[in-house]
Formats: C-alpha cells, structure tokens, sequence
C-alpha cells in the first residue's frame, strides 16, 4: 500500500512539471512578451495560476483556455487573485542595500520605508508630497529611472546621486522642480538599482515597500502609508 501510494505521489508531481512545461511553452509561444515568473494549481481544480508580468491569469493543463481575474471566494468574499499576487510580491526587506539608497529622515525615523522612483515619473512627483506629510520615518528612495518612459531622467538621476547633499537634491527636484547643478561625476549605484528592480519585477514607478515585505506600486495617500506604518510598529497615525 505505501509503494502504491508513493508512486501515485511521484506520478501527480511528474503530471504537474509536465503541466507547468506545456503551460510556459504555449504561453511564450502565443504572447512572446510574456515573463513568466511562476506556474502553481488554482484554488479551482483543473486550473493553474500563471504570475506573469505583475499579473495573474488562469489556464488549463495545456493553456488552451485562460481567465484573467479577480478570483474570489464566494463564501468569504476573499480576492484570491490579490491575495496570490501580495504574496508573490513580498520582498526580503532585510536583502536590500540601503548603503545604494538616498536616506530622508523625518523626526526620530524610527520606522522605516523604502521606495523606488524615477525623478521624472509625474507618479512618482505626487508620492513625495505626500511622503512630505510624514512623521517618524526613515525613507530610503532607490533611484530607478525608466529612461525608456522618461529620456534625461537617468542623468538627473546621476545628478542627484553626486549632490554634496543628496536628501536635499532629491526633495529639491521633486517637490519644487530645482535640479542641482552636477559638480562632478561620480560612481552612482542606478544601474545596480535598475538590475535590482528588474529582478523584483518592477515594471512602472513608484513602488513603495513596507519593513513587512508588503509592496505597492502607485503613489498613494499620506493616511494610507501612515495607517500601513502604524499597524507594523503598533504606533498611532502621525500623519500631518
């Protein structure tokens, strides 16, 4: 009975890498710009969950037929979909080099952000006014220019990163616009950054992550980052 069962197991696992070679194959093939980062079974038997390019479609055991989302889950009213998609997003906070980030302090900076933008990203703009708002909070900004979106925005970037002070340079261009005149060139980490925010899958500006791991992408009100903040530090909101 146990070497009936152990070859069943072995047999659903082959099905299943042959399942998830069939799936790649046929997608790649039938959308070529398609990065397909993950294949895993769908809460709905005889469905698989492609993640591909920040999304998540739905296909058959050989990507004949496909659904795009939200999944949800009719007894408890759950976004399945956004669920699977804030999981397969959570970055190792700790992994990230801080040494290649701009440091804004606001208060005492106890609790901690990270963001990565592009200096010409009008999204990325309406972010910092809103960061402005903030108290208590140490924000680490990873320069990620999409020079494809923004041409010149590599080279402020650049500009920004060799300023005697970079805080102040970042806030400087973003909240009024005032770009420091380059003194010299400098070793800047933005291509490091660029490969770095590739690999995470980061495909638009801004993106911001939480000491959890948690990512948002898109700029989003002060009391939204701030009630995100207080619920990981058990603080209340300090939002101005």
């Amino acid at each position: 009975m146990k070497r009936i069962t152990t070859l069943l197991c072995l047999a659903l696992a082959s099905t299943a890498q042959a399942d998830d070679a069939t799936i790649k194959k046929v997608l790649t093939e039938r959308f070529p710009g398609a990065v397909i980062k993950s294949i895993s079974p769908a809460p709905v038997p005889g469905l698989f969950e492609v993640y591909a390019n920040n999304s998540i479609i739905y296909v058959d055991a050989q990507a004949e037929y496909m659904l795009a989302g939200p999944l949800k889950d009719t007894k408890t009213k759950t976004n399945l979909t956004q669920k699977s998609i804030e999981a397969l997003q959570t970055i190792d906070f700790a992994s990230l080099p801080m040494d290649k980030a701009i440091l804004t302090r606001r208060g005492k900076g106890e609790r901690t952000l990270v963001v990565f933008s592009d200096p010409d990203c009008p999204y990325c703009q309406a972010l910092e006014k809103e960061l402005a708002k903030l108290d208590n909070v140490a924000i680490y900004t990873f320069l990620y220019p999409l020079e494809e979106l923004h041409p010149g925005a590599t080279a402020k970037a650049d500009a920004i990163w060799c300023a005697p002070d970079r805080a102040q340079a970042w806030s400087d261009y973003m909240l009024d616009r005032k770009l420091v005149s380059p003194v010299s060139k400098c070793e800047t980490p933005v291509q490091a950054i660029g490969a770095l925010g590739a690999q995470l899958g980061m495909m638009g500006t801004p993106a911001i992550v939480f000491s959890n791991g948690k990512r948002v992408d898109g700029s989003i009100p002060a009391e939204d980052i701030e009630a995100r903040l207080a619920a990981l530090s058990g603080q209340k909101t300090t939002a101005r």
